[in-house]
């Protein structure tokens, strides 16, 4: 090492993503670099007159985290346009609106009271003017709105409304301050990497994106990939970005598809019918172009995601992958991955394994769910026998699969603590017995996961994910010592410092 350390984080809990438990020792950090890891007191020789020491005691001191499934554009709609949050009447918020003074499109968040249709193209006869109820699951919308975004309140979801982020996404006077909060939410929960889904072409979002990186005002490193939603999958807009970003803090990072929906709605590809049914998927999945999509991508250099929640849907995905280039191992070339995985046969994640293939898990989704109605939904739908293999990351662990994080943000919001009692513990929010106890994941596995699994994922375990001399100093700090917390304290846990490129850029009370 040449010089001193600038910063040295002295921690009982040291967990380097290298080894399953952590030790008591230092880490220290020169320019954006770990140059020194050990055990006990720092050697002198790291230590300079002008070196800040960091003591932090029992609290646990891990790599950065990295979520690599989110939607900043899902998320920034709940911040668009007009506050409605405090008008307590559908005919406060139309004022509101009426107000505005920007042109093009009226937008809203925060409705609390929907606004009657009928006043809305009263007022609106020409414009369109969308009112997002919060959590944006549903809106208020005239009809001019209805014309030109070819949604209604009963598809508001984010691929549904994706023409309205043309106005969203370029309008940087909103953009750049919100995505500079957003960075700053992320960095509070520990989070130093992302994977973000842009829709199509991003709609103007790269073009922030070459700013704040020109200007070094990116605290997060940002991984995107285009997920063509309104528009085909477009291989030159990939290669355009690829040339444009080749620094280490904004890399594009290949391409996201959905394939199948959910259980619950009868939506997941299945391999045997559901449940009392004679249908093993109740939408219509184009896995011909799903399947020319990606090797058309792979065949460029491109890795893709798809999202599988169904053991049909696992299944034709990896049989996809398998028409991609492997090397002489039968590994995945260009790292593909499977994200959510919901239920799965198990020697469909034996072939995961062998493959290469990444998971793209989400450790927290269980907190948005109650014991009770899981489990009856699980039997209903796939039935007790099939319901063993529900949320399986286990055997994906046992059978070699490198796990990584997301949270498929907004719909959860990353919170690391929580995942551990969620898919550690097995803990549905309200306790209880564990579920699934057997497809649980141990506390280093799920930490790896969440550090050089997403790094791994985001092909950058090379400079990233673990705590390692020559490794970029992105860190995250707990404010206790996750490995001795119970699972009925893990929750209160919080992150109380991140570290990106050797900078602190978050540092809680």
């Amino acid at each position: 090492m040449n010089g001193k350390a600038d910063l040295i984080f002295k921690s009982d809990c040291i967990f380097t993503a290298l080894e399953d438990l952590p030790f008591s020792g230092y880490v220290a950090v020169k320019g954006d670099r770990i140059c020194a890891v050990g055990k006990g007191m720092p050697d002198e020789e790291v230590i300079g007159s002008d070196t800040k020491i960091i003591e932090l005691g029992n609290r646990t001191l891990t790599p950065g985290f990295s979520d690599v499934h989110c939607f900043f554009s899902g998320y920034v709609v709940g911040y668009l346009g007009e506050d409605l949050s405090n008008c307590i009447s559908g005919h406060q918020a139309l004022k509101v609106l009426k107000a505005c003074k920007k042109e093009g499109p009226v937008f809203g968040h925060g409705l609390r009271v929907a606004i009657d249709k009928e006043d809305l193209d009263a007022a609106f006869p020409d414009r369109p003017v969308v009112a997002f109820m919060k959590g944006c699951e549903t809106c208020s919308m005239n009809e001019a709105a209805i014309r030109e975004f070819r949604f209604t309140p009963d598809t508001c979801y984010p691929e549904a409304y994706v023409r309205i982020f043309p106005y969203v996404l370029s309008d940087k006077d909103f953009i750049v301050p919100q995505f500079i909060d957003y960075m700053k939410m992320m960095n509070s929960k520990g989070v130093t990497s992302i994977k973000e889904m842009g829709f199509d072409d991003y709609y103007g979002f790269t073009d922030v994106l070459k700013v704040l990186e020109k200007e070094d005002r990116l605290t997060l490193r940002v991984n995107f990939m285009s997920q063509p939603v309104a528009k085909e999958m477009d291989l030159a807009y990939g290669e355009k970005m690829r040339e444009m970003f080749k620094g280490d803090k904004v890399t594009f990072s290949g391409y996201n598809q959905m394939t199948d929906g959910s259980i619950s709605q009868y939506c997941a590809d299945l391999k045997r019918p559901y449940e009392n049914t004679d249908f093993c998927c109740k939408q219509d999945i184009n896995w011909e172009k799903l399947g020319s999509d990606t090797r058309k991508a792979d065949k460029k250099g491109f890795r893709f995601s798809l999202h599988a929640q169904g053991d049909g849907a696992i299944s034709k995905v990896l049989d996809i992958y398998e028409t991609c280039k492997r090397d002489e191992n039968g590994k995945m070339v260009n790292r593909q991955a499977i994200t959510d995985l919901e239920f799965s046969d198990p020697k469909d994640l034996e072939r995961m394994g062998k493959m290469g293939v990444v998971a793209e898990i989400y450790p927290q989704i269980q907190s948005i769910a109650n014991r009770k109605d899981k489990i009856a939904m699980i039997n209903e739908k796939i039935g007790e026998e099939r319901g063993r293999y529900y949320w399986n990351r286990r055997k994906m662990a046992d059978s070699g699969v490198v796990i990584s994080c997301g949270t498929d943000l907004p719909l959860l919001i990353d919170d690391i603590p929580q995942s551990v009692c969620h898919a550690v513990g097995g803990y549905f929010p309200e306790g209880g017995e564990p579920f699934n106890a057997e497809n649980t994941l141990t506390l280093a596995e799920l930490l790896k996961a969440w550090t050089y699994g997403g790094a791994y994922d985001l092909c950058k375990e090379d400079q990233l994910g673990t705590i390692e001399v020559n490794k970029k100093a992105d860190l995250a700090a707990l404010d206790g010592n996750i490995f001795e917390t119970s699972s009925d304290d893990v929750r209160d846990l919080k992150v109380c410092m991140t570290v990106c490129d050797g900078k602190i850029v978050y540092k809680g009370e």
